[in-house]
């Protein structure tokens, strides 16, 4: 097989691979709304909520969302992400939930040994649990690559 005609059959399985996995992405989105009383999409605005946030436009427009987004702030995004998800909440007209590591640290929920070089990310994990109980989510929806995650790599 000469190298074009090897690369138009690469792109074309490549597509149809993508084409198939967003079409699961869609179908279990839906299935967690159907199934769930109470589910929430975690949104960020970083890269992996922004792909389930078009995700979701997909599974529900034109209609509404049929859970809010949320965002656990661990306080260390740049302004821009912030400015960003806030927008696109609004020009989505969805209902967004903030809540913050910075607040659980107040209230005493969440102790860093040391606050001035312990990463909130960790910390993150007790104001999404604190979260889920405030609003008795029964399914929150997030988004992480296999690379990135191993003991995520098999889940649906």
């Amino acid at each position: 097989m000469n190298t074009v005609v090897e690369k138009l059959f690469l792109d074309a399985a490549s597509s149809r691979h993508l084409d198939w996995l967003e079409s699961e992405a869609i179908h279990i989105m839906r299935e967690v709304a159907a199934e769930c009383a109470n589910p929430a999409l975690l949104f960020s605005g970083g890269k992996d909520s922004v792909v389930l946030l078009r995700i979701a436009e997909k599974a529900f427009r034109p209609g509404k969302f049929p859970f809010p987004l949320v965002h656990i702030d661990t306080g260390h995004n740049f302004p821009e992400v912030i400015a960003f998800r806030d927008r696109r909440a609004a020009e989505l007209g969805e209902r967004l939930v903030v809540r913050s590591v910075e607040d659980s640290i107040k209230r005493g929920t969440v102790r860093l040994r040391n606050p001035q070089t312990d990463s909130r990310n960790a910390a993150q994990a007790v104001t999404l649990l604190e979260t889920i109980a405030e609003f008795q989510f029964d399914a929150c929806i997030g988004g992480a690559r296999p690379a990135e995650e191993k003991g995520r790599a098999k889940e649906r």
